[in-house]
């Protein structure tokens, strides 16, 4: 467990950085300029992410059961992890109204799949996996959008065409990741 904790504290740590230490932050990026800050960003990011999954695997063999969900509750929770993929598109699609509504659709997107993954698991390892994203989710969420209220931001809305897109591409990789990827990629089979 101590690895899945330690990834969970330096991956969610550095995304956690504008929360808790905003300025810091910004006199870094000052100092090493954007490419540089980039760099070790992403390779804190990256430690931090195989951490979380090599410490999940390891935690997750033996971690103690804390409830069972009732077998109905993993359809629904597979079933709210669609509109969590269609935020994670919405997050690269620009001009939906989609992003424009929510102004941080990856955020909300991780708040969803957080939840519905807490919903249907139940063991030590989940619930502190799954919990810590959705803690991170809901502070990170917050604290966007105080600031984008206090700086006046909105979303430009570019028309119709760019929500088909986030709804058709989000619908898609739903269906294939539900269907065959997480069987694949993580062994377990949402609707199996």
């Amino acid at each position: 467990m101590s690895y899945l904790v330690i990834g969970l504290i330096i991956f969610l740590g550095a995304h956690s950085l504008r929360i808790v230490a905003g300025d810091w932050r910004d006199a870094q990026l000052a100092r090493l300029g954007e490419m540089r800050w980039k760099g070790v960003f992403s390779l804190v990011s990256a430690l931090g992410l195989a951490l979380i999954i090599w410490g999940y695997g390891l935690a997750h063999v033996d971690s103690p059961v804390l409830w069972l969900a009732p077998r109905g509750i993993r359809h629904l929770a597979a079933l709210l992890t669609l509109p969590a993929f269609i935020l994670l598109v919405a997050a690269f699609v620009p001009g939906s109204h989609i992003q424009a509504k929510v102004g941080h659709p990856m955020v909300a997107g991780v708040k969803l799949w957080a939840l519905a993954h807490l919903l249907a698991n139940g063991s030590l390892a989940d619930a502190t996996l799954f919990g810590a994203f959705l803690v991170w989710a809901v502070a990170s969420f917050v604290s966007l959008r105080r600031r984008d209220r206090i700086a006046g931001r909105t979303y430009p809305v570019r028309g119709w065409a760019s929500d088909a897109l986030v709804l058709g591409i989000g619908l898609v990789s739903w269906l294939g990741f539900a269907f065959y990827g997480h069987a694949w990629l993580i062994g377990v089979k949402p609707f199996g």
